[in-house]
């Protein structure tokens, strides 16, 4: 419950628009799977274990999209992620249950 000290948190739910998902038409699967791992804030090391291919690949597969995307660096391509809707939005945990009463 909001209090002086503690405020009440808004969310704002990014759904997928045509626009984000035509500017993937030139992305392949792949890169779609990297792009969705790079949203979730993994590094190309974390990359490369989740979907058994080396650091250098998972490496190649960002630069290509940052390239195809026109996106400056790994913080654009969350945001793009994001828009795109391929990282599924979560509420952060506020420290309470609702079982706990606190």
């Amino acid at each position: 419950m909001p209090t002086a000290d503690r405020p009440a948190l808004s969310f704002r739910v990014l759904r997928p628009t045509t626009a984000s998902l035509r500017h993937l038409s030139g992305v392949t699967e792949r890169e779609r799977e990297v792009l969705t791992l790079v949203g979730r804030g993994m590094s190309n090391k974390e990359i490369a274990g989740s979907l058994s291919i080396s650091a250098a690949t998972a490496k190649a597969h960002v630069a290509r999209l940052l390239a195809k995307l026109g996106a400056r660096d790994r913080v654009q391509l969350v945001i793009v992620a994001y828009g795109a809707g391929l990282v599924p939005q979560s509420i952060p945990d506020s420290g309470t249950s609702p079982d706990s009463g606190t």
